[in-house]
């Protein structure tokens, strides 16, 4: 399935619905967003409000994925840099396919529409982003081109007894 990627949409109800939804879905599905299920639209809705936030100073930016009848499907957030030393690369964060559209290369084409609205942004020369360890996040990272360069044993507490890596993986585009 493809879908019709956007980047920098016009931020509407719809938009904040239509991600809302798909953060919720992909949380209470397993994935690491952020979140640890169950949650609902109105525990994540502080940090998409400052995810918004970010994009209304210019300090995020959003890319997003629609279906076919328009729905929001997939998404990934770009975050710069403000120290004057590492301006030279986007944190790239909230990668999120709707579980529905998973397993059929949806996760794959996200990356590449990610990675080729990277390279449009001015003396952006990498992509970095964190994923959480054993969910096997790094493998289908680096079969996106990604390289590992750094992990933090434990680092994210899912639950109690259930610690996982901070694993941070880097895109060179340049």
């Amino acid at each position: 399935m493809t879908l019709t990627y956007t980047l920098d949409p016009v931020v509407d109800r719809a938009l904040r619905d239509g991600v809302l939804a798909l953060w919720a879905d992909v949380s209470n599905a397993g994935g690491a967003v952020g979140f640890v299920p169950p949650v609902t639209e109105d525990d994540i809705r502080p940090e998409l409000v400052r995810h918004f936030a970010g994009m209304a100073e210019g300090r995020i930016r959003l890319l997003v994925g629609r279906d076919g009848d328009g729905r929001i499907a997939a998404t990934a957030f770009f975050a710069f840099n403000g120290h004057r030393l590492m301006t030279h690369w986007a944190w790239l964060y909230t990668v999120m396919v709707h579980p529905r559209l998973q397993g059929r290369g949806v996760g794959r084409e996200l990356m590449a529409a990610a990675e080729e609205a990277a390279r449009g942004f001015d003396g952006i020369d990498a992509i970095r982003l964190g994923c959480r360890g054993g969910l096997g996040l790094e493998d289908f990272y680096a079969s996106c081109g990604y390289k590992e360069v750094g992990r933090v044993p434990g680092a994210i507490r899912v639950a109690d007894g259930d610690d996982r890596d901070d694993i941070t993986m880097l895109l060179p585009l340049r």
